[in-house]
């Protein structure tokens, strides 16, 4: 039984939202390895657009479509919505890790890290995405009036 966003009837390709989850957990691991400012950016920038829905200029965007269309991918749609949230909870951890990487609080700053490629790592290797539990929880939660 497959869960259906009650506020939005957008759909989006889990293929697409996989391939992107597997270039987090690359430059999320090259991150943690050298410690570098410019690989948080990176993800920063390239969260920032898609949250922004400027995927023309997301890099991982554009690798994920590269790959669907030349390995010929099947189109595996599901609710947008929650896929949204989550990308919303990404970019709060990346921001968050970014500032602290900013300020030198890299062992702080690699916890979060941690936090976004377990959850990257599940998107990407098993199609379970922690954000999309937490927003039907939160849909499942909320008052009704």
């Amino acid at each position: 039984m497959t869960q259906t966003c009650p506020i939005s009837f957008n759909r989006v390709d889990t293929n697409f939202i996989r391939i992107i989850a597997a270039q987090v957990i690359s430059i999320a691991l090259i991150l943690i390895y050298t410690q570098e400012l410019i690989f948080a950016l990176i993800l920063l920038f390239d969260f920032s657009v898609r949250v922004l829905n400027l995927k023309q200029l997301s890099i991982f965007a554009y690798i994920a479509q590269f790959i669907i269309k030349n390995f010929k991918l099947e189109v595996q749609l599901c609710d947008e919505a929650p896929k949204r949230f989550a990308l919303y909870v990404g970019i709060a951890i990346i921001a968050t890790f970014t500032l602290l990487y900013f300020f030198n609080l890299n062992i702080l700053a690699s916890i979060f890290v941690s936090i976004l490629l377990i959850c990257a790592f599940l998107e990407a290797t098993f199609d379970y995405c922690v954000g999309c539990k937490v927003y039907h929880l939160l849909q499942y939660i909320r008052p009704r009036s």
